[in-house]
């Protein structure tokens, strides 16, 4: 097994994996193809041999099935997995109907993914967003029944406001809160990040490669079928001009002998001892290039350019995240 640095969940939360595994790519997104399910399984088994234990889905990536792959493949070794799941956002037919964060609804979902799941008790349950129809306050405090229960051992909070998070963890410790970061999507360094600090809470920051764009690989414009021509960000001038920045991690990838990818990986992991890159994938064969960049450092030159280069508006346009 491979010596892969711990992050503690929370102030008094379990240590995990520094390197998030995210599953949600080996289920069909967004109404497209499942990848091969065979090819996932191994990868998540390799993970866990590698040393990387935090497993990361949603209750509704693939309408349960992402939940299911995983269950069979953490089958015999559940101790060597952490896993966190996601609750409260509703599809049909692949398409978006918004969120449903009603007490007796979160009762009913947990119990759905454990089933799934195949397993007794799930490790990190959290609300996949929060849209104010349900009260902080409502949410937080039927999960902490649940933990009561042991149906669920520790509480996180995903794609949240500053003021949300305080008064979530008012309610019952957060353990951990999950939210896109990049060297593209920096904006959560201002609220967020430090209210996350304050109070103890360990960050899951998804998202690394902002959607591809720090990847090193896209060229303007995209494919007239690629998904990403819905954001801002991905049209016309705004890409131009935002792959001329990716030119930088490109030049510095070069010099350091890694990718682009691997650099971005890294620069988010160096954002503090309580960041854990979540990285999606569903091929082995990309286990070891996101590994390699957990052991990726920078010298302060090399810090002051990207951070200077990829500051604040610094990237033109807007995602799914930007709500």
């Amino acid at each position: 097994m491979e010596n892969i640095n711990k992050i503690q969940l929370g102030q008094n939360g379990p240590l995990v994996s520094s390197l998030g595994l995210g599953c949600m790519r080996m289920s069909s997104i967004w109404g497209g193809p499942t990848p091969d399910e065979a090819e996932s399984i191994a990868t998540i088994k390799e993970a866990l041999d590698l040393g990387i234990n935090f497993l990361n889905t949603g209750d509704f990536y693939g309408a349960g099935h992402n939940e299911m792959l995983i269950g069979k493949a953490i089958k015999g070794r559940r101790d060597d997995a952490f896993i966190s799941v996601k609750f409260g956002a509703i599809f049909h037919n692949g398409q978006w109907l918004g969120l449903d964060l009603k007490p007796n609804s979160i009762k009913n979902f947990v119990n759905y993914s454990l089933t799934r799941l195949g397993i007794e008790t799930i490790d990190l349950y959290q609300p996949s967003r929060m849209d104010n129809s349900v009260p902080v306050e409502d949410i937080i405090g039927t999960v902490a029944d649940l933990v009561k229960e042991g149906k669920v051992k520790y509480i996180g909070v995903s794609e949240i406001t500053a003021t949300q998070l305080r008064k979530a963890n008012d309610v019952y410790p957060i353990s951990a809160l999950e939210i896109g970061y990049s060297l593209a999507e920096r904006k959560i360094e201002t609220e967020l990040l430090p209210a996350a600090k304050e109070l103890g809470i360990a960050v899951v920051a998804f998202a690394n490669t902002a959607e591809g764009l720090l990847t090193g690989e896209m060229t303007a414009p995209l494919n007239d079928d690629d998904y990403r021509n819905h954001f801002s960000r991905f049209q016309h001038e705004n890409l131009v001009h935002n792959l001329e920045k990716v030119e930088v991690l490109k030049h510095l990838a070069i010099t350091k002998g890694c990718t682009p990818t691997q650099l971005a990986i890294a620069w988010v992991k160096e954002q503090g001892d309580q960041i854990m890159p979540l990285v999606s994938m569903s091929k082995r064969s990309r286990l070891a290039e996101n590994i390699e960049a957990m052991e990726i450092s920078f010298t302060p030159e090399e810090m002051t350019v990207l951070n200077t280069t990829f500051a604040i508006g610094a990237i033109k346009g807007g995602t799914y995240l930007e709500r």
